[in-house]
Formats: structure tokens, sequence, C-alpha cells
């Protein structure tokens, strides 16, 4: 679904943001892009749905090159929810907010209604729909600005810190949205510092470093090294972490999960009580 070709981009003359960054994302994944502040994670994110356009390289969409397609013909294809939702959210009615894209796409009143109304519902506002957005809570207004995403049925969908300002109840119902999602086959890249978040949705992970692809792998896989992860100033989940520094008693170093942990703590003890009785 997406593909990136040897990538550049530079805000500036001679500071570039990124540096021949190549990578494929596959139609189906749940992918999280991680790295340091400033290593060129939204920067690159917003070359997919056209809001920048490389300097060098290419980036295709399904196919698309995005140099020679504008933003609104993009967002068919891929759905952008921002870090901040208060710099996409401007409408006076949540309604109204969800419907704007959908009403811009030329569908007819009746089809903007059923996807405002399903859209709202796949996000818990359906009650809210005649609220006023900046009335809402933080983590509310998230959801509607991916409410107003879900609406336009993008089967690429990216979200740029989807849980920034958010506790964990309210950061764990918007993952838990974005996995089902993902489930029922939309393609889902996300950014995030919580690799806890990482552990627990991502099926794989791309890791920037000044502007690089320093690793890109299974989850299991990145952060079994802990060291090269450490150069984004990045590290482990506490959970993964624990079960690395307990290796030596025969726990895999690549647990991601507590439950993980639980089950290979009963079954060590497991295999130890047996080894007693058989003695």
């Amino acid at each position: 679904m997406l593909r990136v070709e040897n990538l550049c981009f530079s805000y500036r003359a001679g500071e570039p943001v990124l540096q021949n960054v190549s990578l494929e994302i596959h139609r189906g994944e749940i992918v999280a892009l991680i790295g340091q502040n400033g290593a060129g994670k939204s920067t690159l994110a917003r070359h997919f749905n056209g809001l920048l356009k490389p300097e060098r390289g290419r980036v295709l969409v399904d196919g698309r090159d995005t140099a020679g397609e504008p933003v609104a013909a993009l967002a068919r294809t891929v759905g952008y929810v921002f870090q901040n939702p208060d710099r996409q959210i401007f409408h006076d009615t949540v309604a109204r907010e969800v419907a704007f894209g959908v009403q811009n796409m030329g569908y007819s009143r009746e089809e903007v209604d059923r996807r405002v109304q399903r859209a709202l519902a796949a996000v818990g506002l359906e009650g809210c729909a005649g609220a006023y957005p900046f009335a809402l809570s933080r983590g509310q207004r998230q959801r509607l600005a991916l409410a107003s995403v879900l609406a336009m049925e993008p089967p690429v969908i990216i979200l740029d810190e989807p849980t920034t300002g958010q506790d964990y109840r309210e950061s764990m119902e918007i993952m838990e949205l974005v996995d089902n999602l993902n489930r029922r086959g939309h393609t889902i890249l996300f950014i995030t510092h919580d690799m806890s978040l990482v552990a627990r949705f991502a099926r794989r992970v791309v890791v920037l470093c000044r502007g690089r692809v320093l690793m890109d792998g299974p989850v299991r896989q990145v952060f079994s090294q802990p060291d090269v992860l450490g150069q984004t100033f990045l590290r482990p989940p506490q959970i993964t972490r624990l079960a690395q520094s307990l290796e030596a008693y025969g726990i895999p170093g690549d647990v991601l999960t507590v439950e993980e942990l639980y089950r290979h703590l009963l079954e060590l003890r497991g295999s130890r009580e047996k080894r007693a009785a058989s003695m």
C-alpha cells in the first residue's frame, strides 16, 4: 500500500530531515513508527498523504506516485489523524465536522448521513452529534478526529501520537479501536513514543534515527536489540527489560506483555517441579 524509494527531504537547504529512506508497508499491516524527537517520523508520515512532496526519491500510495497527486485525491486512500486534534477540527458541531470530508467527496446527503452515523458509532460518540467539538474532552476530540477520517473510509490510516495527553483508560480505548480497524482490513501506521503500546498493538516496527531507517522488523526482533535501539534514546518496555534481566534463569528476552511473562514463569516453575519430582 505504501512504498518509499530513496526518499530525501529538507525543510531548509543543507539540513536534511530524511536521508535515503526506503521501506514498504503492505496491505493489512499494523506498523509502529518510532524514534527520538526530530528523527523525521512525522515528516515521513506526511509524505503519504501528500502534505509534503519528496525532494528526491519517490513515494507511492497504492502504486500511485504522490508527486503528481493532490492531497484531496490521496485522502481517499490515506487518512491522517494529527497528534493534536485541535489542528484539524474547525466546524461548530461534531456531526458537521465528521461530514466535511465526505461532502467534499461528492456523496449524496443520505450517504453522508449514513457515513457520519457509522463513524461516530465506531468511536463511541454517537450521542455527541450536536455537541460543540471544543466542549469535548481531549480524548473525545481525538476520537472525533479519527471519526472524520473513518467517514471517508480510506484503506490506510495514519495516526501521529494518537494517545498524547490521554490517561491510560483513554489510551487503551483509542488503541483498541485502532486494533479493531486493522482486524477489519485497514492498513495502520501509528507514531508513538510509548513502547508498551508498540509491544501490545504493533506487529512490526520501523525505527528512524537522524532521518534514516535504523531498524525495521517484527516487534520482538527489534526489542531484542536494546543496544541498537538505545541509539535513538528509546528503550524496550519495562516488562521486556525485566524479562531480559531474567534470561539467565530461562526466561526469553523477547517477552512483550505481563501475561506472556507470567506464562513463562509458570512454565519454568512447572518444569522445575517436574525435574524435582523425578529425582
